[in-house]
This record gives structure tokens, C-alpha cells and sequence, in this order.
């Protein structure tokens, strides 16, 4: 379980405090798909960074029950991968020197084969596709077993098509591992296409909650995801009050 408590970021710009969040209280259950929606520069990526230790929160707590804070796998918007390195030695970079040469080959063989790209191992980063890259990306966070997997708009630059497949085959490599998984987009389809919760931020603050009761996979255009992206818009655009909401419970309506 992970579990955030009253959390607030603020930065110093010039002499100026900018809040990036503010209260945020959310639990999320272990081995849950919960994903992040909000436009640009509402915090999505600060609330990642902070559930990632990257960045220290102003106020709040972050909590992961009573076990050891969890290991976390990060996946950022481009894959960033080293170019001189083929797709294998990318994906088992941060085991090597950890584990005996045998076991790095057979986890590292085993999550290329879990996403797909077991036959592109000797491959250059050169020659992907953007897609497949990304594939890559999320095989070196997966490879290192993590409890918490974060993902910051992974996606957003793939092509419509790319983009589905991908979407595809995270729900698929969630089923299979059942990683707590924090999923943070723009696109409001796309946080209903994969969540089994959607937490939506409006300039900083936690505006809505949404237990999205859908059958994977999802299709766009069945009307159940169809009225809960209706819903979650409707929310976002809504004017914003000055003071701090109280914290929305998680809503659990039919759609």
C-alpha cells in the first residue's frame, strides 16, 4: 500500500513561492494500475518525482504500509536509451556487476520476451521505431523487478496507432507481474483506457477520483469509457475555488 498524506511541493521562483501541490491525500491499494490526468503544469510530474524520492516534498508524507519502502522503476516520456548499447545490454545495464552473468541472461531474455522485442535483443537503439524503444525503456525498469513502476507520458510522442498497441501491452505486462503501476498523462482517454483509478489535478490540487468499474481490455468507443472521459472532462473544466477543496472521495458510480 502507498499512501500520501497532505502532500505539498513548492518551488522559489525569482523571490516568488509557486505551489506545484497542494494537499494531496490518496491511498494506493499494492499491485494497483492508477493513473494521473491533468493539462500541462497542473503537477503530475512533481507528484511522480516525489512517489519516485526524487524530490523531497515541502509538506506531507509519503508511506508504504508496514513493509520497506518499495524499489521503483521509472519510465520517462522519452526513452532515453544509451546509443552505443544494443537492446540487451540496455535493458540489463543496472544489473551487471549485481548478479552472476547467468541470471542477468535469463531475467533480461525473459522481460524481452514479456514485451516483445526477444528477437531484436542485438539491435541498436538506432534502429527502433518509437515504439519500440519504448518497449526497451520499459523492459529496463521491469528487469530490476520493482514493487512501484511510474510512468510519465511514456507515449505521448508515439503515433495514434503505436500508441494503442503500447497501451495494450502494459495493462497485458501489469496483469502478468501486478506491479503497483503510476500512470501520469494528459490525455484523458487514455488515464480511463488504463486505470483502475484516475486521480485528476487541476493547478496543483487533487480535483476528482474515479474507480473506473470496466472490463480490460478497453475500447474508446464503448460507452461506458465514453461517459467516465466525459465525466473526468467535465470536472477538470470546471472552475476551480481559490481556497483548498476537502479531499474527493473516490467515486464509485456507474457510469
Amino acid at each position: 500500500m502507498l499512501e500520501l498524506r497532505n502532500i505539498g511541493r513548492r518551488y522559489d521562483v525569482a523571490g516568488r513561492a509557486v505551489v506545484a501541490l497542494e494537499h494531496i491525500s490518496v491511498t494506493l491499494p499494492s499491485g494497483s494500475l492508477t493513473t494521473v490526468v491533468g493539462r500541462s503544469g497542473c503537477g503530475k510530474t512533481t507528484l511522480l518525482r516525489i512517489l519516485a524520492g526524487l524530490t523531497a516534498p515541502s509538506e506531507g508524507t509519503v508511506s508504504h504500509g508496514a513493509g520497506s519502502p518499495p524499489k521503483v522503476g521509472v519510465v520517462f516520456q522519452e526513452a532515453r536509451l544509451m546509443p552505443w548499447l544494443s537492446v540487451f545490454d540496455n535493458v540489463c545495464f543496472g544489473l551487471k556487476g549485481r548478479l552472476a552473468p547467468e541470471i542477468i541472461e535469463q531475467r533480461c531474455s525473459a522481460v524481452l520476451e514479456l514485451v516483445g522485442l526477444e528477437s531484436f535483443r542485438a539491435a541498436m537503439p538506432a534502429q527502433l521505431s518509437g515504439g519500440m524503444a519504448q518497449r526497451v525503456a520499459i523492459a529496463r525498469a521491469l528487469v530490476m523487478e520493482p514493487d512501484l513502476l511510474l510512468l510519465d507520458e511514456p507515449f505521448a510522442a508515439l503515433d495514434a496507432f503505436t500508441r494503442r498497441a503500447m497501451q495494450n501491452e502494459l495493462v497485458d505486462i501489469w496483469q502478468k507481474r501486478r506491479p503497483t503501476i503510476v500512470f501520469v498523462t494528459h490525455d484523458v482517454e487514455e488515464a480511463v483506457l488504463l486505470g483502475q483509478h484516475v486521480l485528476e489535478l487541476e493547478r496543483g490540487r487533487l480535483v476528482g477520483q474515479d474507480a473506473i468499474e470496466a472490463a480490460y481490455p478497453r475500447d474508446p468507443t464503448d460507452p461506458a469509457v465514453t461517459q467516465y472521459r466525459r465525466r473526468i472532462l467535465e470536472r477538470l473544466l470546471a472552475p476551480q475555488p481559490s481556497s483548498p477543496p476537502s479531499t474527493p472521495a473516490l467515486s464509485q458510480e456507474t457510469p
